[in-house]
């Protein structure tokens, strides 16, 4: 079907949109029609209409029965905010959508990084670092480190179960059958799967690879469990476990669940956090800062050069130093 195009709201300039640490986290939608009505986006369901500035979200995790339209994926695009296909209550991802950034310095960066075996060590010891706090693991093996956080997370299992009340009999979850789990499980896969969002959405919005992980391997969100593993024990575990208390008999627990890891993210500037960790493991340094419209040439001797010019005066320059004509024939 054709016709006269449709005019709405200028597209915004990159620099003008609210950085990453200023956003909300995630908004999560089930059984609902998105839209678009100038710079918000339209959620309409049964209880009818809501209205949300998609630039003030981070992620939008769609689960199942939501239909969007073109309108409001362009808006949510232009405004930089990351889409995740989820199922059902946020406990599988399917896929996402584009970066924030413009620039792919973090990621050339990232995969310098962890395709050589001593700088992805290095990175690795860092990330344990953070959750050792005090601890000196830079002697420490690969082995050593697994072996460290495995006790360091059975730990927290065990005195959470202990001061809490919720009897912890391990981790047991299906992925392909959320209700099977005992309430605490499904507290837990519910809780994660939030972290796993927001830990996706600033990295992907960051420019990073969530593929390229330096602890996780193998996986297309390697790097992301990464990220989200650097949090649970703060944030998602303790929040099960008191979910998991307080409403074990009601059927949605995982909602429940979702609420308060949203609200412990927000309150706890979280986002920001994540955005200030990559830069320090990746960069040794907390910048904060999202770099839009970076486009250059590679060069193997400078490293790069600028985009957007004619080289064709240093080529003809270097045939005559060569000692040859502008067409390659010798002079």
């Amino acid at each position: 079907m054709s016709g006269s195009p449709i005019t709405g709201a200028k597209k915004p300039e990159l620099p003008a949109l609210p950085q990453i640490k200023e956003r909300i986290s995630f908004l999560y939608l089930e059984r609902c029609v998105i839209n678009r009505q100038d710079n918000a986006i339209t959620i309409t369901d049964v209880r009818g209409t809501v209205y949300v500035p998609s630039a003030v979200l981070s992620v939008i995790l769609l689960g199942p029965g939501t239909k969007v339209t073109h309108r409001a994926m362009e808006l949510i695009g232009d405004t930089g905010a990351s889409v995740v296909w989820v199922g059902e209550r946020g406990v599988r991802y399917y896929a996402h959508g584009r970066p924030l950034t413009h620039s792919s310095r973090l990621l050339i960066t990232q995969a310098a990084l962890v395709s050589n075996a001593h700088t992805r060590v290095a990175v690795a010891r860092k990330m344990y670092a953070m959750r050792f706090l005090g601890e000196d693991v830079s002697q420490m093996s690969m082995q050593q480190l697994r072996g460290r956080e495995g006790a360091r997370i059975r730990s927290v299992y065990r005195r959470l179960s202990k001061k809490i009340g919720v009897p912890w009999n391990g981790r047991e979850y299906d992925v392909d059958d959320y209700e099977s789990g005992d309430p605490i499980n499904k507290a837990l896969s519910a809780a994660h799967a939030c972290l796993y969002g927001v830990a996706h959405s600033v990295i992907v919005a960051l420019g990073c690879s969530p593929g390229l992980g330096f602890i996780h391997t193998g996986h297309e969100r390697s790097f992301v469990y990464d990220v989200a593993d650097l949090y649970k024990a703060e944030i998602t575990i303790p929040i099960a476990f008191q979910t998991a208390a307080q409403c074990a008999d009601k059927d949605d627990i995982g909602a429940i669940t979702r609420r308060a890891v949203r609200d412990a993210i927000y309150n706890g500037h979280i986002l920001t956090r994540v955005v200030k960790d990559i830069h320090l493991l990746l960069e040794n340094e907390p910048n904060i800062e999202i770099e839009t419209d970076v486009l250059r040439l590679w060069d193997d001797k400078q490293g790069s050069v600028e985009s957007g010019v004619s080289y064709a005066e240093d080529m003809e320059d270097m045939e005559t130093k060569e000692g040859y004509g502008v067409l390659g024939t010798e002079g």
